[in-house]
């Protein structure tokens, strides 16, 4: 997903294509996926990067790269699952050096949504040809910005910075290099208009009708387009079984802290009631780190109070998700479970991920050589994949001291960083 890991982004491919869900194109064009994504009549994978629209991280990169791109013939889509974060990256891109100047006030924003299938029309904007001169004077902006420091910004500034360091700890700021230019507003004095006569009411001038902003036949005549397509809707994924409320609260609307437990034989881990991660076989004890939306619960208990706890908290406020009661629970389809053995490389670093499907994932860290053997469960008809090597294979060193009597550590959100700014001697 763009905006899944830990709400900074995730793979971005960039690669050429010729026909979209086995539509042909009138021309080859790029493709920008996430979520693993792949079009048919992929010719070639060019780039894979790091990035959130939501925080801007990355984005000036990929900007830069797909404006390098641009001899590829064709237009761009953006392509991916349902909820991957397509829209806010269209309307990322749409206030970026990648589209026209007059774009951003001609063009609707997509309209960013937790409920699936909200992008129902094929939302567009026409690309900036890409110039020497305009790759050059792009080149001397995002140099003079990375010499900046956060105290040389403006009061402005901080204040959008701050708000993007709440949402996640990998920030970048995208600016634009080729504004358009305002013309100056002229008042249409009408002194008639304003005048009346003792014995008759003031009249209101009437309001002028705006018309919209359309672009010139020159500028759009050769022009590339960049679209932002409906979702595809994954048939395994558990969003499909969950109200819109629940979304809510399993979609992370802010960077994911990662919670840690260290985790004996014989324990259970509960995420919400979206997923479990028995550890039934192990030497030692191993650490399980939770990566997922922080409003989902995340509770350990023994193997055998597992069961009770699940049938006697599921869909009540203890587990949270699902919600609704006993009447919820009969279109809730159960637990299926998977065996996982996993043989451990180190006390700081992962084995591999459990993906208890788009709830999120567990990060499992064992000592070297140690062998364990889990059981991981999710609901019914939903996806669980143990990735292997973990994508953040370090997580679990991002925990604070450990909480006396429980298995449980303190939680500890990483420092922010900021990729276009020049960092100062006390960050």
């Amino acid at each position: 997903m763009f905006d899944e890991v830990i709400q900074q982004g995730c793979g971005v491919s960039v690669g050429m294509v010729k026909t979209r869900s086995g539509v042909a194109l009138s021309k080859p064009g790029l493709f920008i996926s996430g979520c693993g994504i792949t079009p048919e009549g992929i010719t070639a994978l060019v780039d894979i990067r790091l990035v959130s629209a939501k925080t801007g991280y990355g984005m000036e990169g990929l900007v830069s790269r797909l404006q390098r791109s641009w001899k590829c013939a064709g237009d761009v889509y953006l392509l991916g699952a349902t909820n991957s974060g397509k829209s806010t990256l269209f309307n990322t891109l749409l206030r970026s050096d990648y589209c026209k100047s007059r774009a951003p006030d001609i063009i609707d924003r997509a309209t960013v949504s937790p409920w699936p299938g909200t992008t129902l029309n094929l939302l567009k904007f026409p690309i900036i040809n890409p110039t020497c001169d305009r790759i050059f004077r792009r080149q001397e902006r995002l140099k003079e910005e990375a010499a900046k420091t956060e105290d040389q910004l403006s009061i402005e500034e901080k204040k959008y910075l701050n708000q993007l360091k709440k949402q996640g700890y990998l920030v970048g700021r995208v600016g634009r290099t080729f504004q358009q230019q305002k013309s100056s507003t002229e008042i249409d004095f009408d002194p008639d208009m304003l005048s009346y006569s003792m014995d008759e009411d003031p009249r209101d001038p009437p309001k002028k009708h705006e018309e919209r902003e359309e672009f010139t036949h020159n500028e759009v005549k050769d022009a590339r387009w960049c679209f932002d397509t409906p979702g595809i809707v994954k048939e395994d994924c558990v969003l499909n079984l969950l109200t819109e409320k629940e979304v809510k609260l399993v979609l992370p609307s802010h960077a994911i802290v990662p919670r840690t437990f260290i985790l004996k034989p014989g324990m259970v881990l509960f995420l919400a009631a979206l997923g479990r991660i028995d550890y039934l076989e192990g030497e030692k004890p191993a650490w399980f780190s939770v990566l997922a939306s922080n409003l989902l619960p995340v509770h350990v208990t023994t193997l055998s109070n597992a069961d009770t706890i699940y049938e006697k908290h599921t869909a009540q406020e203890f587990l949270k998700v699902p919600m609704g009661g006993e009447e919820r629970m009969k279109e809730f389809p159960p637990l299926v479970p998977q065996d996982i053995t996993l043989k451990g490389i180190g006390t700081t670093e992962a084995v591999a991920d459990i993906k208890l499907s788009s709830a999120g994932w567990v990060a499992v860290t064992a000592h070297a050589e140690e062998e364990l053997l889990l059981r991981a469960y999710t609901p019914k008809g939903t996806a669980l994949v143990v990735r292997e090597p973990p994508l953040l294979p370090y997580i679990s060193t991002i925990r604070g001291a450990r909480i006396p009597g429980t298995p449980a550590y303190r939680t500890k959100k990483p420092p922010s960083f900021v990729e276009n700014l020049r960092t100062t001697g006390s960050r």
